[in-house]
């Protein structure tokens, strides 16, 4: 086989002893600066220092404190049907909702506090979501929300409050 072709003699070549092409030799860079730069950073990230639970409760955003229902008078017997009524709200000073949850003997009231800067948005906006928020999460638990004035949140007011204000909410499948 004196008159071997050029493609034969390189295939006697083995694979590492063959030049490469600088076409080849770019992509191959290109492709290694690419992987590198969507690789994350390798160095391992500082866990979130947990506070003391004294400090975790003094920061929290809403307190609710449970409150002590007031002394309530029983009601004469009618000869109508009554709709059921619900007790006296007690609403301690400075508390802008009661969450009343159970029923009869077992209702029980909790106030929903707020720190001072949240506090002072929902009095002004009780739209905002971190009002919302907690009304709904009392409403999840089977109560009513009643606003420092004696009136009930119901769900028709939180439509009128949708109404002020543009919510987006994903729902999943």
């Amino acid at each position: 086989m004196a008159n071997a072709s050029p493609a034969a003699e390189a295939d006697k070549v083995p694979s590492r002893m063959r030049p490469v092409r600088p076409a080849a030799r770019a992509a191959a860079w290109l492709l290694v600066v690419a992987l590198a730069a969507c690789t994350p950073p390798r160095e391992p990230q500082p866990a979130p220092a947990v506070p003391p639970a004294s400090a975790s409760a003094d920061a929290a955003a809403v307190t609710r404190r449970p409150i002590e229902p007031a002394p309530t008078a029983p009601a004469p017997p009618s000869t109508t049907a009554a709709a059921p009524t619900i007790p006296a709200i007690v609403v301690p000073p400075g508390v802008i909702y009661v969450c009343v949850t159970g029923s009869g003997s077992a209702l029980s009231q909790t106030a929903i506090e707020y720190i001072p800067k949240v506090d002072a948005l929902c009095r002004k906006h009780p739209e905002m979501g971190p009002c919302q928020y907690e009304r709904n999460a009392c409403r999840g638990k089977g109560g009513r929300v009643f606003a420092a004035d004696g009136s009930e949140i119901t769900m028709a007011t939180e439509a009128e409050y949708d109404k002020k204000v543009r919510r987006v909410t994903f729902k999943a499948n």
